[in-house]
């Protein structure tokens, strides 16, 4: 973890576990330990193949071959990240596209790790070249992080982090 206080107040909780679900074995319900996992995130884009390449080139995103949709036009690729995380792009006819200030309600914005400060400097120099706008950063933030945040394709946010 990165942050000084990831895990305070934890107390003896097993980080990444949650007590979930009643299953049933005969009459008896009984609560079990899972263990958690995000299987992936989706994100709704205008341009389906910029927000692809996009991933592609500066995240190192491995894509799939795409779905499409006949009956609804829906189109997707899952895009695949070296440590397993997935992302899911989407595009459907009709989509509103609503103004995406900084600060709002509901996602906010997807974190990458790059595994040093270097490379955070590195890759934020690399995305503002490119024409990309820095709303932060690099900077180590009040809980211990070093990022940058950047405004991506469609205005969505995009942090870089150790």
């Amino acid at each position: 973890m990165e942050g000084k206080d990831a895990d305070k107040g934890l107390g003896k909780q097993k980080l990444g576990y949650l007590i979930a679900g009643l299953l049933i074995q005969g009459n008896i319900f009984r609560l079990e330990e899972v263990k958690l996992k995000i299987g992936h995130i989706a994100l709704y884009v205008n341009d389906l193949e910029a927000a692809k390449d996009f991933f592609m080139k500066y995240f190192g995103a491995a894509a799939n071959n795409g779905y499409y949709n006949e009956k609804t036009g829906f189109r997707s690729y899952f895009l695949a990240f070296e440590d397993g995380a997935r992302l899911e792009i989407m595009n459907r006819p009709g989509m509103q596209d609503t103004e995406k200030p900084l600060a709002w309600t509901g996602y906010s914005h997807i974190a990458f790790q790059v595994g040093s400060r270097k490379k955070v400097d590195e890759l934020t120099e690399v995305l503002k070249k490119d024409g990309y706008e820095v709303v932060s950063g690099p900077r180590v933030t009040g809980d211990g992080y070093y990022e940058s945040c950047i405004i991506a394709m469609e205005g969505n946010q995009i942090e870089i982090t150790v």
